[in-house]
């Protein structure tokens, strides 16, 4: 009896697995490089390599401390501030961001001549200037030029506005956090709205029409039949913008806002360590995007048509 199995070089998955890992080989080869010479480099500067600083007296204050903190503490516990500060933002942000965007990116589409018009202003007036000149205007066209704690704006009886942020009952912004946290909504929430609305109108008009001849209100037709079908479209590039959020909000540094990036700028410039600063940061910026991603690509399976 022959054996008709082909040999295993002509095994489409064996090819697979060793272009990946010749791929990773190489990598592996190319970071070892780099580091061998990045070493070399260090060594006839006469810098010293290491994260020994990280022990080191910050004898540096934080504007904004989340967690119990003073200047005699360490460069960690500083930096673990700035960390906190960024996921105070990227969290806040996110959330408020879609709402805005999905808001805006449903009344794109709304029979209401002057609705659909507002939102249009929006999406083009947000998304066509820069981040920066966005958080520089919340920051001194808005919150600075708000009245003084004592003769605050109030709004509704429970939201007050002044040049110390917003207060809510249970919470309150200052104006560095506030600033950024709507620069970053708004600006954010202009992309979304047109993710928003090409998923929607992605969905094919038989799903409009077999709900309306069920007898099924405008507002049910979308929130039961349409928008679970868009979100299939709208979930990938809406990852990508809470990634753009979320790096993005590494510009707190302009209005003085104390994020990750801020307090390890004032590390860096403290210790001179720039390789293990920015090393630092470049961890932290990938764990924060990886980890986006992930839980992004979990709710994206979850609504996917399963394959039979």
């Amino acid at each position: 009896m022959t054996n008709d199995k082909p040999p295993i070089w002509r095994n489409h998955r064996f090819w697979q697995i060793t272009a990946q890992f010749v791929a990773v080989f190489l990598a592996a080869i190319l970071v070892i490089i780099l580091w061998s010479n990045l070493s070399r480099n260090l060594q006839q500067l006469g810098i010293k390599f290491g994260f020994d600083f990280l022990k080191q007296q910050a004898s540096f204050d934080i504007g904004e401390t989340p967690i119990a903190y003073k200047a005699t503490d360490t460069y960690t516990r500083a930096l673990w501030v700035g960390l906190i500060n960024s996921l105070r933002v990227a969290i806040a942000g996110i959330f408020f961001t879609t709402i805005v965007g999905i808001t805006a990116g449903i009344t794109r589409l709304s029979d209401n001549w002057l609705v659909r018009n507002i939102s249009l202003i929006y999406v083009e007036i947000f998304r066509n200037t820069p981040l920066l000149l966005q958080l520089l205007f919340w920051y001194f066209a808005v919150f600075l030029s708000f009245p003084k704690a004592d003769n605050k704006i109030s709004l509704w009886g429970f939201i007050s506005l002044s040049q110390n942020g917003i207060e809510l009952p249970w919470l309150s912004f200052s104006p560095e956090f506030s600033a950024l946290l709507l620069g970053l909504i708004f600006y954010t929430g202009a992309f979304i709205a047109e993710i928003v609305r090409g998923g929607i109108q992605s969905v094919p008009k038989g799903q409009w029409e077999a709900a309306r001849s069920l007898g099924f209100k405008p507002g049910l037709v979308m929130r039961l039949v349409v928008f679970p079908q868009a979100l299939r479209v709208i979930i990938p590039p809406l990852t990508s913008q809470y990634l753009n959020l979320t790096k993005n909000s590494s510009l707190a540094i302009a209005i003085g806002y104390p994020d990750v990036y801020f307090v390890a700028s004032t590390t860096f410039n403290q210790t001179g360590r720039a390789v293990e600063v920015m090393l630092l940061l470049m961890l932290t910026y990938l764990t924060l995007s990886l980890t986006i991603s992930i839980m992004m690509n979990l709710l994206n399976r979850t609504v996917q048509i399963p394959e039979r």
